[in-house]
């Protein structure tokens, strides 16, 4: 069957631009709100049911191009033997960041079938609800954003501890992004094999680089990651997210993802002339959405 959200995705000409939501459930509604009061959010992330059902709940709602299934991007990091508290109003704290070539050689390989077993079982029952109408979406953190968060400790603003490292020892640098990309790499395809038909790979925080160093350093471990899941899942269309690297969307292309995330600093054609024949997705400021319905039509 032909879905217009893969289409889409593959370059092929669809009737209407497809339409899903990165935070597509979430505290704007009020099923998803009950939900919380009762569970945590990695209570939630956890419990395959529950999973489930609120990747479901704006698909219930809404006309959408397709789900994304409700998980986090830290389940990586924390199947890697990193401990994650999510604190109220500050977000997501690493207990025990990695700070040390130690701290690097204790991080577990990831077996995503043991480790992330929640999220595959999720995926196979929303594929069950869904089949036929709209496909599903997984996702995983690059392995920067994810790097950043576990050498950071949680969230930062100028990075200065994972740049330290990256700068200051770039072969153990090296050997973490090695570690986490293989990790993601298990975990993209596992969710390939469960069901999904659409990956995005997260690279959040890649923003805060600068040209030379997203080149040197990170580019080669995310161009790594995709190539392999490609060459196991080469049906799968790979989104590659990233947020404030209008200025390097060149490089951005050449890691290799079937669509592009690009923000609202650029004009769409713009960016179409930098990075080729790829699908390009985003490129509204979120915030438009609040406006009034005739702003949101120009938009």
């Amino acid at each position: 069957m032909k879905y217009r959200f893969l289409e889409a995705c593959r370059g092929n000409e669809v009737d209407c631009t497809p339409i899903w939501l990165m935070r597509q459930a979430g505290r704007y509604m009020k099923d998803y709100r009950e939900i919380k009061e009762k569970y945590s959010f990695m209570e939630m992330c956890k419990n395959p049911e529950l999973a489930a059902e609120i990747t479901l709940q704006p698909i219930k709602k809404f006309d959408l191009d397709a789900a994304i299934i409700f998980s986090d991007i830290l389940v990586v990091p924390e199947a890697m033997g990193i401990e994650v508290r999510f604190v109220k109003g500050d977000g997501p704290q690493i207990q025990n960041p990695v700070r040390e070539e130690k701290d690097i050689k204790s991080l577990k390989e990831v077996v995503p079938e043991e480790d992330t077993s929640f999220v595959l079982e999720a995926i196979r029952l929303v594929r069950k609800e869904i089949e036929g109408r709209i496909p599903l979406i997984g996702f995983s953190g690059a392995p920067f954003t994810l790097a950043s968060y576990m050498v950071e400790g949680g969230h930062s603003r100028h990075y200065l501890r994972v740049k330290n490292l990256m700068y200051g020892n770039p072969q153990l640098f090296g050997q973490l992004m090695e570690k986490v990309s293989r990790g993601v790499v298990s975990y993209l395809k596992a969710q390939a094999s469960a069901g999904v038909q659409a990956v995005q790979i997260f690279d959040s925080w890649v923003g805060a680089l600068s040209p030379s160093d997203y080149r040197d350093y990170v580019l080669p471990h995310t161009r790594k990651c995709i190539k392999e899941f490609k060459e196991s899942f080469p049906e799968v269309p790979v989104i590659h997210f990233s947020t404030g690297t209008s200025g390097f969307l060149e490089l951005i292309a050449r890691a290799g993802g079937d669509v592009i995330g690009v923000d609202w600093r650029i004009n769409i054609g713009e960016a179409w002339k930098r990075i080729g024949e790829r699908a390009i997705q985003g490129n509204l400021d979120p915030v438009v959405l609040t406006a009034s319905k005739e702003v949101v039509e120009q938009g």
